[in-house]
């Protein structure tokens, strides 16, 4: 039972949400991880509440499968790019605040 739940569970949760195994820990500036797994998360809740509230109508399930399989495409894409190209996640200059916190 121990061997179900670590494979099911703890496997599963470490790799979405421990910073130390998880493909966003290639993005190396921690308010950018953040904010990616922050924005996947709301994007999953999003999908899930599309799907369970509205699976009355053909219609009306056939989008919550298109956004169910859309979130799970993005998910997916995002954890591949923070990957292979961290430095898509970079702060470009002139984007935000300065490194001393400043607006420009």
């Amino acid at each position: 039972m121990r061997k179900i739940v670590e494979l099911g569970v703890l496997y599963p949760w470490n790799f979405i949400f421990n910073h130390e195994v998880s493909p966003l820990r290639h993005i190396p500036d921690i308010s950018t991880r953040h904010y990616v797994l922050q924005t996947l998360g709301f994007m999953w809740v999003v999908a899930f509440s599309v799907m369970v509230g509205n699976a009355t109508l053909f219609y009306v399930n056939f989008l919550s499968h298109v956004a169910l399989i859309g979130a799970i495409t993005i998910t997916v894409s995002t954890l591949t790019a923070a990957t292979v190209k961290p430095e898509l996640f970079m702060k470009k200059a002139g984007w935000g605040r300065s490194p001393t916190g400043e607006h420009e």
